[in-house]
């Protein structure tokens, strides 16, 4: 409640921003996804973009190496995707997972709504936009009370994730984000917590007019990620191609999920033990 509450205040704050007719900032970051993170980005009116991205296996470590070479014969996640702007403003998509973690074959819908872009020269000093998500798992039922894919009820299979993106273009060359979520899982071990509040934070880095260096991650706020030895801070690095027709990128991740529903609560891959993979994304944009 506390997390909606100061969302609230945000929309009143820069709603009041967004009513100053003046140019807005065009592309803080190139692509609507960072690495893993959402980016404040929606897509133009009446554009949609067909997105794949891919996890492989880990690189090194006891499960990578030359034996799986190098992570490239596993897949730890698939996603495949389309978003679709409605307006300039609001953008809407829908995607399938693979997925990662406890729940997996999940279908992703999320809906982001730019309340207001940073102003060039007057106007907001950032640009906020807000993202909702929902995830279901359409895994078969389990019979094993003990795991969560044992669905006791439908309500179990739902996850759902409240963002806050908040971006800012410094310069030409540089983009910098912070993102607040809160995402509520209906079903988790008696151990864990429904309610997750997160911080996400994302840069980004002009190197030519091609190329861009990225980083994102995400810190959970939970007692049990904080005790537990098995659950790691999900960080990634990555490559930006601009081609001008689409937008590829190659990364290195220790996120093993390629949706926020599931690589924030699941992240369990150690960066120090060789546990992080190799990724890539392509994404295409269509006039419709």
């Amino acid at each position: 409640m506390r997390l909606l509450f100061t969302l609230f205040l945000l929309f009143n704050f820069f709603y009041i921003y967004s009513q100053d007719k003046s140019k807005v900032v065009y592309r803080t970051f190139k692509d609507s996804r960072v690495i893993s993170v959402q980016s404040a980005e929606t897509l133009p009116a009446r554009k949609m973009d067909f997105r794949v991205s891919h996890r492989f296996g880990d690189l090194a470590g006891s499960n990578g190496g030359w034996q799986t070479f190098y992570g490239l014969e596993d897949a730890s996640d698939v996603l495949i995707g389309i978003d679709y702007g409605f307006t300039d403003r609001l953008t809407i998509g829908l995607n399938r997972t693979k997925g990662a973690g406890p729940l997996t074959q999940l279908l992703n819908g999320i809906a982001k709504y730019k309340i207001v872009g940073q102003g060039i020269e007057s106007g907001a000093p950032i640009t906020f936009t807000l993202l909702g998500g929902v995830s279901l798992s359409t895994a078969r039922k389990i019979d094993d009370l003990e795991l969560l894919r044992s669905f006791p009820k439908t309500a179990h299979r739902f996850i759902y994730n409240i963002q806050g993106l908040i971006a800012r273009r410094f310069s030409e060359r540089f983009s910098m984000q912070i993102s607040p979520g809160y995402i509520h899982r209906n079903f988790v071990k008696e151990e864990d917590e429904n309610g997750l509040f997160n911080l996400g934070f994302a840069a980004r880095f002009q190197l030519t007019k091609v190329f861009g260096l990225l980083v994102d991650t995400t810190i959970p706020f939970s007692s049990l990620r904080t005790t537990d030895r098995d659950y790691y801070l999900p960080l990634g690095f990555g490559l930006e191609i601009d081609t001008g027709g689409h937008v590829f990128q190659i990364n290195l991740t220790n996120t093993t999920g390629l949706a926020a529903t599931d690589y924030i609560p699941n992240t369990r891959s150690n960066w120090a033990d060789g546990e992080f993979r190799l990724g890539f994304t392509i994404s295409r944009l269509f006039n419709l």
